[in-house]
């Protein structure tokens, strides 16, 4: 583990950027991303469905890693945080007997899922919460 407050920050503020981006993307170019995700838009649900997840929920979770960055002495917020970023590499999981592993991009973004909730898990906080 580390211990150290400007690390968790900036991982924090990373983690809410890259959210903020696909959600950004998923809102200029909703076709596109659904393409590149295997998906095609072509009624008013799968529409609403990506706008739900790859927006609303990637917002929220950008806005819960401001949270976390601004309460940085606090654990609980990362590690909610981390808890949404490790689901995602949980659900493709859950997914692989089945289906398979995750092709392309996606299996990119599995790695990154990983590594990224493993690393907001391993940078602690440097003290007691103020």
């Amino acid at each position: 583990m580390i211990k150290s407050d400007t690390t968790r920050q900036i991982f924090f503020g990373i983690t809410a950027a890259v959210f903020l981006a696909i959600a950004a993307r998923a809102w200029l170019a909703p076709e596109k991303m659904a393409a590149g995700l295997g998906y095609t838009l072509r009624a008013p649900n799968g529409y609403s469905e990506l706008f739900a997840v790859y927006i609303g929920i990637w917002v929220a979770t950008a806005a819960l890693a401001l949270v976390a960055a601004y309460k940085v002495k606090d654990a609980l917020p990362g590690d909610l945080l981390a808890m949404f970023v490790l689901a995602q590499p949980a659900g493709r999981l859950l997914a692989l007997p089945e289906w398979g592993p995750p092709q392309g991009t996606l299996f990119v973004m599995f790695i990154i899922e990983v590594v990224g909730g493993l690393a907001l898990l391993l940078v602690r906080p440097s003290g007691p919460p103020r």
